[in-house]
């Protein structure tokens, strides 16, 4: 809501549908041979079966519905053994079929859920569908880009704010991404969403009449989006007037939905089997096949990496938001180094670092340095070997270079100073330079203890041990009060 606008006077209880449409990782088309060539100059990936030209016929790509099968089993969908392929018929500009293979009453799976965090904690969202049907193309405006061939969709009915929904596709894009069977990437338009927005009076009320806002292209747009709808539904019953059902787009520099057509019913694309494909058969072996080598999910890996490796929420939350990154943290202490110090470095250096030079974490284990050499420094940390300030300046190095941790160390000098004379020397140094900081220790003035330590640190490069500067300075400073 912005500062113009005042506080609606009525309540209104919201009920949200999203549509997801997902493109498949395959390597051709839905119907035909045609390479996915996404970003590709247009028309150059086309036949005439995507064309539709007379006499051609589509066949069904196999790997599109055994991403698919994954698909569904990672949501606890119920896969339907037959489905059905239907046309739907409606007119634009980037159908050259002038029809939509689709699927409408006998989809490939039902139901299912995919569960988010709220305040009030878990919460599952229902799916009403998983269908396959082939994409459209797609209108060139500004940005040439290609089309986008085959997708999985997933409809569900019961979000009931803007907030659970950001959380429902964060989650679901997770969990294609896990899966393997799509990239994710809203922007690029590999996932996309439509939310159906509709109010009312409670939450046991008849449903409101829905608007649908097509093709949001990012998780903060979607939140967006339907939160301003639900105050621009609320405010027109507020006015006594009737909301109209249609369909809308988000504008973002204006911050608000616009009207684009009217919202078409089922019957207005006149369903009908496609008389060129028969049923859609998936048996047993083809389900095994396709879920043979599913990864753990990543819901389950964030509550094992809070029970076997005893980290907090929020950095097994961080670690499991990318399959490769949770891979890498595994490697690390796979290669020896304690989980919690691993966890802290690579929700803190390492995702800065990648931060920084916009690597997405899908790309973890692109990190220049390998999670085994990552490894053995944390294992000099944890040994009491370096300094955690020296490490960071050794992997520093280490992301230019192939030396291991060690060998850096040994040739910069960087390990713990071992020789308690020299730690002595610097103790005496930092006590004969601080005459008024010791006077106000020595006059009781314990706090300033700390200080001495972090000056002995400081002249020692961080190389000292503590306890050994600590137990230095207690010797040198005397009672406090004396």
């Amino acid at each position: 809501m912005s500062a113009v606008e005042t506080p609606r006077k009525i309540e209104v209880f919201p009920v949200i549908g999203l549509e997801v449409h997902a493109q498949l990782k395959t390597r051709s088309k839905m119907f035909c041979g045609c390479p996915v060539t996404v970003g590709a100059p247009a028309n150059v990936a086309t036949c005439p079966i995507c064309l539709g030209f007379p006499g051609t016929l589509p066949v069904v790509n196999r790997e599109a519905i055994t991403l698919a099968l994954r698909l569904a089993t990672a949501a606890g969908s119920t896969i339907h053994r037959e489905s059905e392929f239907s046309r739907k018929n409606y007119f634009y500009p980037d159908l050259p079929k002038g029809y939509q293979i689709s699927q409408y009453d006998r989809p490939f799976s039902t139901g299912g859920a995919i569960a988010i965090d709220t305040p009030n904690g878990e919460k599952a969202i229902r799916l009403v569908r998983i269908h396959v049907e082939e994409d459209a193309g797609k209108l060139l405006h500004e940005t040439p880009y290609d089309d986008v061939p085959e997708d999985v969709s997933l409809i569900d009915w019961n979000l009931r704010s803007p907030d659970e929904a950001a959380s429902y596709l964060t989650e679901l894009r997770r969990l294609v991404r896990y899966t393997a069977v799509c990239d994710g990437d809203m922007e690029k338009g590999s996932l996309r969403c439509d939310a159906n927005v509709s109010v009312r009076a409670s939450e046991t009320a008849p449903f409101g009449t829905r608007v649908e806002i097509k093709n949001l292209n990012s998780i903060r747009f979607v939140a967006k989006a339907i939160e301003h709808e639900i105050e621009r539904q609320a405010r027109v019953l507020e006015r006594g007037e009737r909301v109209v059902q249609e369909t809308r787009l988000w504008d973002e520099k204006a911050g608000r939905t616009v009207a684009m057509r009217s919202k078409e019913e089922a019957h207005d694309y006149r369903y009908f089997p496609e008389p060129d494909l028969g049923l859609l058969v998936v048996d047993d072996a083809w389900i095994r096949e396709a879920t043979s080598d599913m990864p753990e999910l990543p819901r389950a890996r964030r509550a094992r990496f809070e029970a076997s490796y005893e980290l907090p929420a929020q950095d097994a939350e961080t670690l499991v938001a990318a399959r490769a990154l949770a891979d890498y943290f595994e490697r690390v202490v796979a290669a020896g180094a304690p989980a919690r110090l691993a966890a802290n470095w690579m929700t803190g250096e390492v995702l800065r670092w990648m931060k920084e030079r916009r690597v997405s974490i899908e790309d973890a284990l692109a990190f220049p340095v390998s999670p085994e050499r990552l490894a053995g420094l944390l294992r000099l940390v944890e040994g009491g070997e370096i300094s955690a300030a020296s490490a960071k300046d050794v992997l520093v190095e280490m992301l230019d270079s192939p030396a291991d941790a060690a060998a850096i160390v040994a040739a910069r000098g960087l390990g713990r100073i071992r020789d308690t004379g020299a730690l002595e020397v610097a103790v005496a140094e930092v006590v004969a330079a601080s005459a008024d900081q010791v006077a106000l220790y020595r006059s009781g003035k314990t706090q300033t203890f700390g200080w001495f330590v972090g000056q002995v640190m400081k002249k020692t490069g961080g190389r000292a041990d503590p306890a050994a500067v600590r137990e230095a300075l207690t010797r040198a400073l005397g009672a406090p009060g004396a």
